[in-house]
């Protein structure tokens, strides 16, 4: 009979060092697990000891079992047993800081009352040991009535004893005998049990009585109805009237049964020492200098992203263009052809493009939560994310949707309010992510660098980049005075200690974010460049019935055929021209020369209404959709990038009505698309989160009016500054 694997669920606060252990015991035997209903992604892994092999499955992080929320109560059925998708487990790893130890073993005290054996993972000692704070492991072990393993995860130290104990608690280990509440507690949740027909196990009756307006409480009162939960309400008063008011009731007991317990096993210096946190915290988190610390910290992460993610998006774009004549040499020209070469190949390459981006922002993030910053820089947005009224937690969202609006969306799951999380994944899209970068360097290339000042390129960039953090705010405040009015929630959030970074966390960072946003946002952006391509490709014939292709062919042909530069100049010309009238004719540029009238007050012709609306879908084609718009081709490299800026800028100039307002048009043009959600992927991935194709479609509603009265604004001030300064 075939031994079964022992099940290992991984518990800890944020911050605890928690996923570091996971990725140091499970290596790259990891997955994703998904629960049906919720939103809730949990990390599973594996590994074998003394020949046995260990399901790991990482928690996400909590600073308590008190579900309030389903996502949140996901962990909880997990642990007792109640996921219909998993097995119970049959051991807890409670990962506590060890410099920070009594404040982390308030979880571990919740955790030693599921009637499950527990590990204490002490991880940190390093850190404890820097403090001048001495642990005696054993002493701890027999007071917490629990095993106790030292570790340091980021370094691997202790973890062949943690796998050790492991098969041994597994084998025969003992669930904790723990009992830390006081008797009223006691007896008012046994008898709430009694009344509920053993319906809840007795550790969730406990919750019950004790997490005011948790999850459990608003589960049975729906299902109950308010007599029931009157019954709870009472009990909750005979508890504040024999002295046990809850919740604090429940804090009391379990600090002085912690502070009891540790006593003899803690060794601490009289004077606590000034650490290097704390000199770097009077600057990192001070109101002004850590401000401004955090805004130039941010600026050399986005001029790193930039600068370094070059060398590879052209390795990129070069091996998709080979892709693309590789394709050509071998399929006749026809539809199938231009399907796999323009709508496939080209469409997933200006994908995977910017990949190099996403690898090198998320190394950066993951590098600055590895070591503690990103606690502070929550902490410091704080305050003005509580005016909007939101908190310090809706930061790291919008943060990491700089990036790209898909991690960003679903980093909001660390929310634990609906309302605030839901309004956070509303405004996370206003970032400018990187697929926004190439029209901002076309326009900037363009109107803003030939006889500008040298710094007014990098200056409108960052003004770009500016709007978003300044407007989701805005609208942030708006949502929750409105459609998702409550209070501001409280921000509670441990500032850890510095700590050195894991190269190998980092590098699974980079690779998981990587993954899903190619598996997530290629897959759509393929359809969606599918959609694009078909508007763009039919009808293939001209008023005379032949097809454009055969014409291009022909001439391509011919161009090849003769001698000298000028002809074969004038025949890509030719072709550039057709290519021009083939999409002016096609389905989405009739649509575009039909809804100029709409574009005109923005300062656009339908060239640029075409291309954003083919950009909807994914804001990534708009670069080779002005290309083709503009008679010069696709545009796959520096040179060709170059000279599309040279023609936008002469055709533009030589407009007889836009002619004058050329800059204004160009920011106009920036701005709808710094606020514009055109992108496919991330209203999927919000219907994916909220559980409702309504917030989606209310996001791309308001994002476009909001896009559309911006670039309205920014044009006509600027055509009034235009006006008024000649």
């Amino acid at each position: 009979m075939p031994v079964l694997p022992i099940v290992v669920a991984l518990v800890g606060n944020p911050n605890a060092g928690k996923s570091t252990l996971f990725n140091a015991l499970s290596g790259l035997r990891q997955h994703v697990g998904n629960y049906p209903g919720v939103t809730v992604e949990m990390k599973k892994g594996d590994f074998v000891v003394d020949g046995r092999r260990v399901e790991l499955i990482d928690l996400p992080g909590t600073y308590s079992l008190a579900a309030r929320s389903p996502d949140e109560m996901v962990a909880v059925d997990l642990l007792l047993g109640r996921q219909p998708s998993e097995p119970r487990p049959d051991l807890i790893i409670s990962v506590v800081d060890a410099s920070n130890l009594e404040r982390h073993l308030y979880l571990t005290t919740q955790l030693m009352e599921l009637g499950v054996p527990v590990i204490v993972a002490l991880n940190m000692i390093d850190m404890a040991k820097s403090q001048g704070i001495t642990i005696d492991a054993e002493r701890l072990a027999k007071s917490l009535q629990v095993t106790v393993v030292p570790i340091q995860a980021n370094a691997g130290t202790g973890l062949d004893s943690l796998r050790a104990e492991i098969v041994r608690a597994a084998d025969g280990g003992v669930a904790p005998a723990a009992n830390l509440l006081p008797e009223p507690i006691l007896r008012e949740s046994e008898a709430l049990h009694g009344s509920l027909n053993g319906e809840i196990p007795p550790f969730l009756a406990r919750r019950l009585l004790l997490d005011v307006g948790g999850y459990t409480e608003q589960w049975l009162t729906a299902k109950r109805g308010p007599e029931w939960h009157q019954t709870l309400l009472d009990a909750r008063l005979r508890l504040s009237e024999s002295g046990c008011p809850v919740p604090a009731a429940e804090a009391k007991a379990r600090y002085a049964w912690i502070r009891a317990a540790t006593a003899m096993a803690i060794t601490k210096p009289a004077i606590r020492p000034v650490s290097t946190t704390d000199r770097l915290d009077t600057i990192l988190t001070h109101k002004l200098w850590g401000t401004l610390v955090f805004l130039a910290l941010m600026f050399v992460v986005f001029q790193a992203i930039f600068v370094g993610a070059e060398p590879l998006m052209g390795a990129i774009d070069a091996v998709t263009k080979w892709l693309a004549s590789l394709v050509e040499g071998v399929l006749p020209v026809g539809p199938l052809r231009s399907l796999i070469t323009d709508g496939v190949i080209t469409g997933v390459g200006g994908v995977i493009k910017f990949l190099p981006q996403i690898l090198l922002l998320f190394a950066f993030i993951a590098f600055l939560e590895d070591c503690g910053y990103m606690a502070r820089a929550a902490f410091l947005m704080d305050k003005i994310m509580s005016r909007c009224g939101l908190s310090g937690k809706s930061f790291i969202p919008m943060l990491s949707s700089i990036a790209c609006a898909i991690p960003g969306v679903m980093a909001a799951r660390v929310i634990e309010n609906r309302r605030d999380r839901i309004a956070t994944i509303l405004v996370a899209p206003l970032m400018s992510c990187s697929a926004r970068l190439p029209i901002y360097g076309l326009m900037i290339g363009a109107f803003l660098t030939v006889g500008r000042p040298f710094w007014l390129k990098g200056f409108t960039l960052f003004v770009m980049y500016m709007i978003g953090f300044l407007v989701a705010p805005i609208v942030a405040l708006i949502l929750k005075r409105t459609l998702l009015r409550g209070a501001t929630p409280i921000f509670v959030m441990e500032l850890p200690t510095y700590r050195r970074p894991s190269l190998k966390a980092i590098l699974r960072r980079m690779f998981d974010a990587g993954w899903a946003f190619v598996r997530r946002a290629g897959t759509l952006i393929l359809a969606s460049m599918i959609i694009v391509w078909a508007l763009l490709y039919f009808p293939n014939t001209d008023e005379n019935g032949q097809k454009y292709e055969e014409r291009i062919a022909a001439i391509t042909e011919k161009a090849e055929a003769t001698e000298g530069e000028d002809a074969k100049a004038e025949g890509e010309k030719a072709v550039n021209a057709l290519r021009s009238e083939w999409k002016r004719t096609s389905l989405l540029g009739r649509v575009g020369r039909s809804m100029e009238p709409v574009f005109a007050p923005l300062g656009w012709d339908w060239k640029i209404g075409v291309a954003a609306l083919a950009s909807f879908p994914a804001r990534e084609v708009i670069v080779g959709t002005l290309g083709i718009l503009y008679q010069e081709g696709d545009i796959d490299s520096d040179e060709k990038k170059d000279q599309l800026q040279n023609t936008i800028r002469d055709r533009w100039s030589e407009d007889p009505i836009r002619g004058p307002y050329v800059v204004p048009i160009a920011l106009s043009v920036m701005v709808f698309f710094a606020l514009c959600c055109q992108c496919a992927s991330t209203l999927a991935v919000i219907r994916r989160e909220t559980k409702s194709w309504a917030w989606p479609a209310f996001t791309f509603a308001y994002m476009t009016i909001l896009a559309y009265i911006g670039a309205f604004l920014t044009f006509q001030i600027g055509r009034w500054v235009v006006d008024h300064l000649s």
